[in-house]
């Protein structure tokens, strides 16, 4: 019998119960690419971790992540979880305040805050922003995410943007509407290829302030049924991408940008707070960082 032991966090919340799941295997050593394919499929979180010794100079772990359907290059919980565990594991030191994973798109750093011994806060810096072309028609998209065309703002684009990662970024122009859409999967897949934009995770945001209950700039959903993922409750690796889309369209003041908050979750019961920073010189964006918190909640060990 093999037996991986896991610990179990939930990320981009300071709350149990809340924010999203991850599980994090910090002893991987033996497990095949299928193994850990099937593993994640088995644990059925958004994204699970695997973490191997660094590969690439100047970086602390080579770390890979899947989700129930693929592996990704880079996602945002799942680094912002796996800094708490490798703390919790005593790989970072205590007060350590910078370290380099290495992902699939390359060393990505994280910053630390803390509290005395105590980690506080995680920011993890992602790529500038790739922007990769825009819904053509946006009528047929509304349709076939169960909306209208009026539950799209005017003025702004239905826009793929990449971080790493490429998400459709979609305004919406009301909390109601954003919480009301479903995917009509072929409907979807078929207005996403007319616009040569490929079939793509969906990211859609509002910044109606109607029943807001905090200090969230905007609250958001994402469907990624391509992921295996029906819905996350927090998506770093779309939040650097939101962020770059509310600074390049002028969506939120400029202020703003340095730090804002997208709630998410909210309506599958877990609301999670994912922390953006975008940094422009003119305009050009020079720095994304996404960031969070998270909480231990289990361990455990899987075995066959």
């Amino acid at each position: 019998m093999r037996a991986y032991r896991y610990l179990h966090y939930d990320v981009f919340t300071d709350r149990p119960f809340e924010g999203n799941q991850l599980a994090v295997f910090p002893e991987p050593q033996g497990l095949s690419t299928d193994q850990m394919q099937r593993i994640t499929k088995e644990m059925n979180f958004s994204e699970c971790t695997f973490i191997f010794p660094a590969e690439m100079a100047d970086t602390g772990v080579r770390m890979r992540i899947f989700t129930p359907g693929e592996e990704l290059p880079m996602a945002g919980h799942p680094t912002i979880g796996s800094t708490y565990a490798l703390v919790h594991e005593g790989v970072i030191a205590p007060r350590a305040t910078e370290f380099v994973f290495g992902l699939g798109v390359g060393p990505t750093p994280v910053s630390l805050d803390w509290r005395g011994d105590a980690l506080e806060f995680v920011w993890m810096t992602q790529q500038r922003p790739s922007f990769v072309g825009r819904m053509k028609d946006l009528g047929a998209f509304a349709a076939a995410i169960g909306l209208s065309a009026t539950d799209i703002p005017d003025g702004l684009p239905v826009e793929a943007i990449s971080c790493g990662v490429p998400f459709l970024i979609a305004p919406i122009a009301s909390r109601g509407a954003v919480d009301r859409l479903a995917i009509d999967r072929r409907a979807y897949h078929d207005v996403c290829v007319a616009s040569d934009l490929g079939d793509l995770p969906l990211f859609a945001f509002t910044t109606d302030r109607t029943s807001a209950s905090g200090d969230e700039a905007v609250y958001s959903r994402m469907l990624g049924p391509q992921l295996g993922v029906a819905e996350d409750p927090a998506t770093g690796s779309a939040s650097g991408p939101l962020g770059c889309y509310l600074a390049t369209h002028d969506v939120i003041p400029s202020a703003a940008l340095a730090h804002h908050v997208s709630l998410q979750g909210v309506r599958m019961g877990r609301p999670s707070r994912v922390h953006i920073s975008i940094e422009k010189t003119g305009d050009e964006i020079t720095r994304v960082r996404v960031g969070g918190r998270s909480v231990l909640v289990g361990e455990g060990r899987l075995s066959w």
